[in-house]
Parts: C-alpha cells; sequence; structure tokens
C-alpha cells in the first residue's frame, strides 16, 4: 500500500508510529533530531493514506510500514510507536527482526485482547460507522490528555480525531480486538529499547509499562511526571530529552 509519509532530516532512519484515532502530525514535537532521519507516516485509514475498510489486523500496518522502508531504501530502523502504535511496532518486530535496531514503546500494552475488549472494540467501531468521529472525539478528550494540558494541545488532538475518517478507524478497531499477545515476544528480542509512559496515562498505565520493561532484556523505563496518553505532545521537552539520550546510546553501542 502506498502510505503517505514525511521524511524529516538526515542521517540515522527513525520512524515514528501514530497511534489512534491520530495521524503523521501527532509527531510534529519529535521531527527535529541532529544526525537522525525521521520518518512519519500515515497509517492506512488514516490522515493522507488510503482508507481499506473492514478490518485492519496489525500485520496489515507492520506490512505497509516494511514496504515503505523497502520503497526508501532503508534495510534497519529505530522503530518508535505510541498507543496503537506500539503494538504495530511489536507486530514489525515479530515479523522483521532483522530490520529493528532499536525500540520504543510509549503510552502501550503488549498484553493480548481480552474478550471484553473484544466486544468493546467492536462496539465501538459499530458506533463510529453510525455516529461519526466527531462524537467519539468528545468522549475520549479527557482520557487521551491530562487535565491540565495546554489547549493548543488539546485542540490539535481534537482536530486529528475529529478528521480521521470513520471507515479506516472501525477498520483499526476491528484488527485491534484480534490482537496477539506480546509479552513473550519481548523477552526474545535482543535490541535496546526505551519504555515510556505517562504518569497518569488512564489507557495504558504503569503497570503495563512495567511490565514491558521487565520483560525486554535491555530496556530503560521512563515516566513522564503529569503527562497522560500523549506524552509526546503534553510533555514534549521531557519526551524529547529521553528519546534523545535513547538514541544516543544506539549509536554508541552499535
Amino acid at each position: 500500500m502506498d502510505i503517505a509519509y514525511d521524511d524529516f532530516g538526515a542521517g540515522e532512519p527513525l520512524l515514528l508510529v501514530h497511534g489512534h484515532p491520530f495521524n503523521r502530525s501527532m509527531w510534529h514535537p519529535q521531527r527535529d533530531f541532529p544526525g537522525w532521519r525521521v520518518i512519519t507516516p500515515d497509517l492506512r485509514g488514516y490522515g493522507d493514506s488510503p482508507v481499506v475498510p473492514g478490518m485492519t489486523l496489525l500485520s496489515d500496518f507492520a506490512n505497509d510500514l516494511a514496504e515503505l522502508l523497502d520503497k526508501l531504501g532503508i534495510e534497519r530502523v529505530v522503530l518508535a510507536g505510541l498507543s496503537m502504535g506500539g503494538q504495530i511496532v511489536m507486530e514489525f518486530s515479530r515479523l522483521y527482526p532483522e530490520r529493528v535496531r532499536g525500540l520504543v514503546l510509549a503510552d502501550t500494552s503488549a498484553q493480548g485482547e481480552t474478550e471484553e475488549g473484544k466486544r468493546v472494540r467492536n462496539e465501538t467501531a459499530d458506533r463510529i460507522l453510525s455516529e461519526g468521529m466527531v462524537a467519539q472525539a468528545e468522549v475520549l478528550i479527557s482520557k487521551m490528555v491530562a487535565p491540565d494540558a495546554e489547549p493548543a494541545v488539546v485542540e490539535h488532538v481534537l482536530e486529528m480525531m475529529r478528521t480521521t475518517r470513520p471507515e479506516g478507524a472501525a477498520a483499526a478497531l476491528r484488527g485491534r480486538a484480534e490482537r496477539p499477545d506480546y509479552v513473550e515476544l519481548l523477552g526474545e528480542l535482543a535490541v535496546p529499547a526505551l519504555v515510556v509512559v505517562g504518569s497518569v496515562d488512564e489507557f495504558t498505565p504503569l503497570p503495563d509499562a512495567e511490565l514491558m520493561h521487565d520483560r525486554l532484556k535491555d530496556s530503560k523505563l521512563v515516566v513522564i511526571d503529569g503527562a497522560g496518553h500523549l506524552p509526546n505532545l503534553e510533555r514534549p521537552t521531557e519526551f524529547n530529552a529521553a528519546l534523545g539520550e535513547f538514541l544516543e546510546s544506539v549509536l554508541s553501542n552499535h
């Protein structure tokens, strides 16, 4: 699939994978890391990329990213993903371990979907198709960011959610309802990793981050104080400091 993307800077490749229901503008504060070529795609069904109705599995997203890297002539990459993006990063690591140089897992979870989770995701997909994304955005915003988030950040998050096309969002929700458990996989990965979580994240709280940190062989856990589910937007200075330190360590160790 020919997905939309931005390509910033030059140097070692860093691929940033957005969450649901967002787009590549989510990574605006992370576009400039000296010495790194920062690539931010719109996943299928989101932003400027084509919409494929029905069900989009995490493996579909991962294969799209591999195809994009092939197109760009990139063999190995540091992969960073937030929320659903983190699960896509884990699926990419399962399918293409030889292409992963380092992992950043932000505000995400490795556990497989529960039966209750499957029901809720499929019901939400149905509701999005019937009611649209504007209503869904109003429901989600209070859980997406901390109560004291900057108004401009809140508006950016709302705009991304409101403009996501219902067919794409619903297809991704149905696919995530079928997601496997990645906990065992994390224990098999031999690359350096950074696990980041907002201290007041309601969707993927600290215990989810601690589980991933414990399973990974070579990882650092960073908790962003006062941030909700989107610390890269809510606390970009702290998030970028953690990411920058990790990227430096990847360069120095490889």
